[in-house]
């Protein structure tokens, strides 16, 4: 009778404690990352009656009795689906398709979150919205801050080396000549853009031509091409050639450079080669993005695009055992394995620019729950009440 009453306040107890882990995961519906936890319940110990016995003596078998005394929780769970993203087309607004965290840090201290929504504060450090920094992953696998520099400034590199790739065929018809403009820094850092003619009149010898249209008089500058089949490369590759260019009042001067031919093929039916000078304008920051693998792409206003680092994605063998630390963080636990640290994919998630992770919590399921744990509650309290009247009728025995 007694054993009845305490069975149902450990009932009441645990779906108290379901209750509680609803409540919050209704709460949480619209905070973004957020995982949502689950209750389950196990039986506690059993007191025992009468033990099992064996068949003997041609009498069968008996089974134990016991009686059970009451419920316990037997775990909460951080469940760890995947939830849909919600486009915001911020440019740090990023969710994580597929596996992993973002790492997140206070001094020594890492936290590890799926909500991110991140933020540049006045020293350009990426941070998230209480402060904590994010973190990517270098080139010797550690992780460190994100700055970007706002400021920064791409300083310009001379042109030392004019790759040419594609083909050129073995065969022509007439005189086959393919022209396109190039781009050229000299040592000042100053651009000069460069007509460059590929002919032939046989398909055996051909011939590039430089030549920059703002010179009076024109300065053409040839350079034949032939293709030693033995050997099976270019004459001229390698070789240093001196293209024509403005010194700034009309009045040539003259840039040295290499000639790569390495990646250009011999004896094709089309004519496509492709040529590619290498040096830059000096160039400003104008903006910076975040790609789906991770990278930090900052874009200069002389048109390059260069990778400042990578974020870093922290895996765990069981991210169920990570421990929650509010604010939308995450602690690694004994049970939840020790953080591999990476970059998106490659067993990975990968990232989802301009768009947030939206929580995991379904309301249809967490009311149902709620319906349930209630009406659980209320049984319980029937097993209390139930077993006060008995207790009231022992009392009466006495009159």
């Amino acid at each position: 009778m007694l054993r009845s009453m305490y069975s149902g306040i450990s009932g009441m107890k645990n779906f108290q404690t379901k209750l509680d882990v609803i409540g919050n995961n209704i709460a949480n519906v619209n905070t973004y990352g957020f995982k949502k936890g689950r209750v389950t319940f196990k039986d506690t110990m059993n007191q025992m009656i009468s033990g099992a016995s064996g068949a003997q003596n041609n009498r069968g078998g008996k089974n134990p009795m016991q009686v059970g005394l009451g419920s316990t929780l037997a775990s909460i769970d951080l469940i760890d689906t995947q939830s849909s993203m919600q486009t915001t087309g911020r440019a740090l607004d990023l969710g994580i398709d597929g596996d992993g965290y973002f790492i997140v840090s206070q001094g020594n201290q890492n936290y590890y979150t799926r909500a991110g929504n991140f933020y540049l504060d006045n020293t350009g450090t990426l941070v998230n919205a209480d402060g904590l920094k994010v973190q990517q992953y270098d080139e010797t696998g550690r992780l460190k801050d994100i700055v970007v520099d706002v400021n920064s400034v791409l300083p310009s590199q001379k042109t030392k080396e004019i790759e040419v790739v594609g083909n050129l065929p073995s065969s022509v018809s007439g005189n086959t000549e393919q022209t396109q403009q190039i781009e050229v820094v000299d040592a000042n850092g100053k651009k000069h853009v460069l007509d460059l003619k590929t002919s032939s009149s046989n398909g055996t010898t051909w011939t590039l031509t430089f030549e920059d249209k703002t010179l009076d008089p024109a300065v053409t500058l040839p350079v034949t091409l032939t293709y030693d089949s033995v050997n099976k490369k270019w004459n001229n590759d390698g070789s240093t050639i001196t293209l024509p260019i403005n010194s700034g009042n009309g009045t040539p001067s003259y840039l040295s450079v290499k000639l790569d031919l390495s990646k250009l093929t011999f004896g094709g039916e089309e004519l496509k080669a492709v040529v590619t000078p290498d040096g830059q304008e000096q160039g400003s920051l104008e903006s910076f993005n975040i790609g789906s693998m991770g990278e930090i792409n900052g874009v200069y206003s002389n048109g390059k695009v260069v990778e400042i680092g990578k974020l870093a994605i922290a895996k765990f063998s069981n991210p169920a055992g990570l421990q929650k630390a509010g604010s939308n963080l995450l602690l690694a636990s004994v049970n939840s394995g020790t953080a591999n640290y990476g970059v998106p994919g490659n067993g990975r998630g990968t990232l989802t620019p301009g768009a947030l992770e939206m929580s995991n919590v379904d309301l249809s399921e967490e009311f149902t729950d709620m319906i349930v744990a209630q009406r659980g509650f209320q049984a319980n309290t029937r097993i209390i009440t139930t077993s006060d009247e008995i207790l009231q009728e022992l009392m009466n025995l006495k009159r």
